[in-house]
């Protein structure tokens, strides 16, 4: 009997070796990948950052006006003007709903008008 218990003992150290093993290994490969995301993360930030520069060095106003002018017969653009805009008063505003009247009241007495739910 105390055979068979080592024997097993031997058998679930070999088993817990084997198990750890692979876990090493796996936690060392999802480790190495963790490494190329961050490169990944880093290299897209770096480019990021390079396109976000040559935006704003592209649409510097000096060259966008350069490029209306070259190509005004083209597209036909202007330059931004003040008097472009409109002015507040020129705003057309919708009309509220006007609502029914429900509950008449007479003005001359101030109480409210007979309705034909009212036996008076």
């Amino acid at each position: 009997m105390r055979g068979l218990i080592l024997f097993l003992g031997a058998v679930a150290v070999m088993a817990l070796g084997f198990w750890s093993y692979q876990e090493n290994y796996k936690t060392r490969d999802a480790i190495g990948d963790v490494r190329t995301l961050h490169r990944e993360i880093g290299a897209s930030h770096e480019r990021l950052s390079m396109l976000r520069a040559e935006w704003a060095y592209l649409n510097r106003p000096d060259r966008l006006r350069d490029l209306a002018q070259l190509n005004y017969d083209r597209l036909g653009l202007l330059p931004l003007m003040p008097e472009a805009y409109g002015d507040i008063t020129q705003v057309i505003y919708p009309l509220p709903d006007i609502l029914p009247i429900t509950n008449p009241i007479d003005v001359k007495t101030f109480t409210p008008a007979p309705t034909d739910e009212d036996p008076l």
